[in-house]
C-alpha cells in the first residue's frame, strides 16, 4: 500500500493517475497546502523539496509473500 499526501493541485492529479494506470493500491492522505504542512519535519522526510509527498510502500516485498 502505497499512502500519499495529496491535494487537488496538477501534480497531485498525475500522481493519482499514474497510481490508477500501474494497478498499484493507494491510499490519499488529504493535504491542506494552504496551512503549510510542507515545512514540517515530517514532511520534508519523504519529500525534501518541499512537494508532494509519498510514504515509503508498506506492501511487502514479493520474495516475502506467500506463492
Amino acid at each position: 500500500m502505497i499512502d500519499i499526501d495529496s491535494c487537488a493541485t496538477p501534480i497531485g492529479h498525475k500522481v493519482h493517475i499514474m497510481l490508477e494506470e500501474c494497478d498499484l493500491p493507494n491510499r490519499v492522505i488529504p493535504a491542506n497546502m494552504g496551512s503549510e504542512p510542507q515545512f514540517e519535519s515530517k514532511f520534508l522526510q519523504t519529500s525534501p523539496n518541499n512537494k508532494m509527498t509519498t510514504s515509503p510502500d508498506s506492501s511487502p516485498p514479493e520474495s516475502q509473500t506467500a506463492h
